[in-house]
């Protein structure tokens, strides 16, 4: 039996959201699952990277055996019901750029479960996926909208279970996702938080949040400008991601740009805008990162309103 999944690209924190925000994108990877019938040959991993990704596509960041993030949320699934793995064949159709900020960790592991459980026959279900893929990957922001689509709020609880509610997103507003030609791993894009911040920058990220969800909920362009403000991660991330802060400098002054955030850990960058705005923001970034000497691609894009999917079953 072999069973294809496919799984949306996700941005998290969206500012004020750290470890909280998540929202789903139409870029996807493909994740086929197939019980293989040699004895003894264990887990096989390949990645297959689109023609536009092979260049920027490093290897390194998955790892191909036992010890790869997909194998260890397909294992955990088959422990809960007193299984082990049997023989598996995993490919990764990779559309989603890799250490961009854009939950290819998260797409993998996703996939993964959801493909593993059509192969058992269904044994987990929504909220079990939830939480042995946040097990995984460490936090629910970016596994929450691969899996249910959509922009997501969502909590990991003390007994491991996923708290979420969906949100509605406005339909004349878009996203300008950009994306560098260079890499940076989240492992690095963590290092550099505080163990530690003051109250108030707490106490601002609160306000922010309460700001956040208003906003969404009245189509409230103006206070989702002030909304889009953080202290939590960007600060300290910020400096990682060259040309963020001229480009914050630049779109302020565009009546449609709501805000500029980066995606995820970094290194991507989205830009929150009025539908009618996008062409000149895609326009101002371009000239900008040209300026740097950094390569960029820039899309705008809707809210993916769907998370995961199973594909194909053979």
């Amino acid at each position: 039996m072999k069973v294809s999944v496919k799984v949306p690209a996700t941005i998290a924190n969206i500012g004020p959201g750290f470890d909280c925000l998540g929202l789903a994108v139409p870029i996807y990877n493909t994740i086929t699952i197939e019980e293989t019938v040699l004895p003894g040959t264990g887990v096989e991993i390949n990645v297959l990277a689109s023609e536009d990704l092979t260049d920027e596509l490093s290897l390194e960041h998955i790892q191909m055996d036992e010890n790869s993030i997909i194998y260890k949320a397909v294992e955990l699934l088959y422990n809960s019901i007193g299984q082990t793995p049997s023989e598996l064949k995993i490919t990764i159709h990779s559309e989603i750029p890799i250490a961009k900020g854009l939950g290819s960790s998260a797409s993998v592991i996703v996939g993964g479960l959801i493909a593993a459980n059509e192969l058992l026959g269904h044994p987990a279900d929504e909220a079990a996926l939830l939480s042995i893929a946040t097990e995984v990957e460490g936090h629910p922001d970016n596994i929450t909208p691969a899996i249910v689509g959509g922009i997501v709020i969502s909590s990991s609880e003390d007994d491991g279970s996923i708290i979420y509610r969906k949100l509605n997103w406005p339909e004349d507003w878009v996203l300008t996702v950009v994306i560098p030609d260079y890499e940076l791993a989240t492992e690095i894009s963590r290092s550099v938080l505080p163990k530690e911040v003051p109250m108030k920058d707490a106490v601002f990220n609160l306000q922010r949040m309460a700001m956040f969800t208003t906003a969404l909920a009245n189509k409230d362009a103006e206070l989702m400008k002030l909304a889009l403000k953080d202290k939590l991660h960007q600060p300290y991330r910020q400096k990682l991601v060259p040309g963020f802060d001229k480009i914050t400098e630049k779109l302020k002054h565009e009546d449609s740009v709501m805000g500029c955030v980066l995606s995820g850990a970094g290194p991507s960058v989205l830009v929150i805008s009025q539908k009618n705005g996008a062409d000149k923001v895609r326009e101002i970034i371009k000239e900008t990162w040209k300026d740097l000497d950094i390569n960029v691609k820039v899309v705008t894009l809707p809210i993916e309103q769907n998370g995961a999917k199973v594909v194909s079953v053979v």
